[in-house]
């Protein structure tokens, strides 16, 4: 991938978390909170759980050591992940607006929290990024439905046309 592929798929990323996102912004606090016994518990905690991964890994790719992701139970409210969501992505989207080609094939050592230290290209991270979003969306999405809510499509295909047909008016 080139950097103007990383620039597509995060913009796809940033399509797509918003529009997840705002399909949970009409779920009651109840809802929002509610342990469906999903992977990370709750909409809130996993929406907290995609917003604190790509948090952490840019820090990673600043040269920082992140200790721990945020805890879900700092952020009570839709409206809190909401704005805590929206810093993130805007760093996130500036920071990958600012790569170069050696950027993204430069070997960058990176410790995580769980798995040690590893040193990969740094387009093999952004790759990463944007699929373990994709994953945790879909979580989403069935949560939405077991709660009675509606998710919206978040798939590539749809970012696309959705693309085209903007271009195109």
């Amino acid at each position: 991938m080139n950097v103007e592929d990383f620039r597509t798929l995060y913009d796809f990323n940033f399509w797509a978390n918003s529009r997840t996102l705002e399909s949970c912004a009409a779920l009651s606090p109840e809802q929002f909170t509610r342990d469906l016994g999903s992977s990370f518990g709750s909409v809130r905690d996993t929406l907290m759980h995609i917003c604190g991964a790509e948090w952490a890994w840019l820090e990673r790719w600043h040269g920082r050591t992140p200790s721990g992701f945020p805890k879900a139970t700092d952020y009570p409210d839709f409206q809190a992940v909401k704005q805590r969501w929206e810093e993130i992505e805007r760093n996130l989207l500036d920071y990958v607006a600012s790569l170069t080609a050696d950027d993204v094939n430069r070997v960058m050592p990176v410790k995580t929290v769980a798995s040690g230290t590893f040193e990969l290209p740094l387009s093999y991270y952004l790759q990463h990024l944007a699929n373990h979003g994709t994953y945790h969306r879909g979580q989403i999405a069935t949560m939405l439905r077991q709660l009675g809510a509606k998710p919206v499509s978040t798939d590539l295909i749809a970012f696309y046309r959705q693309r085209a047909a903007s271009a195109a008016s």
